[in-house]
């Protein structure tokens, strides 16, 4: 058995439903980019208080992943993992982001600590967080080109100085 199984909630065809899957014993909702927010404030009401983080996958080299059959794969991912206290459990949501428009609306108003998880996300897989605050960088100089963790990103030679070499 795979490591996620689908689980059936209901009609395929009906749009309220949230294509979800079991990982590692944990929750996997699917949400599409326009109903993300309405998807997280649902989650919120139930209990989901904390946003423990917001990252990304670039799978570019890697196009094949288990996926309900109704979720269209897409070159990017945004992985974003809430906790409950009082239900003491975790939940993920895994949203697919197509390349040629990467942005995804910002959590910030519902979870105002994932400011810098989604600048991160933003600084390093170049995925914008639509009514962010401050989609600045973060981690790379301002002046920096490209994005660091997407796959096609040329990893490049950093020279090393040693203090009593020649020429330091």
């Amino acid at each position: 058995m795979s490591d996620e199984e689908a689980v059936e909630e209901g009609e395929e065809n009906s749009e309220n439903i949230i294509p979800s899957t079991i990982s590692r014993g944990q929750n996997v909702l699917h949400p599409n980019r326009e109903n993300l927010l309405e998807v997280i404030g649902n989650l919120r009401e139930e209990g989901f208080a904390v946003c423990i983080d917001v990252t990304a996958v670039d799978y570019l080299e890697n196009p094949k992943r288990d996926l309900p059959t109704t979720i269209k794969p897409e070159r990017f991912e945004v992985v974003i993992n809430l906790l409950s206290h009082t239900k003491r459990e975790r939940i993920r949501l895994r949203v697919q982001i197509p390349e040629d428009e990467p942005t995804l609306p910002t959590l910030f108003d519902m979870y105002p600590g994932s400011e810098a998880l989604e600048r991160e996300v933003h600084d390093l897989f170049g995925i914008n967080f639509e009514g962010h605050p401050d989609m600045t960088r973060i981690l790379m100089p301002e002046d920096w080109e490209g994005y660091p963790l997407r796959k096609d990103y040329d990893v490049g030679e950093i020279p090393v100085q040693f203090k009593q070499a020649p020429g330091s």
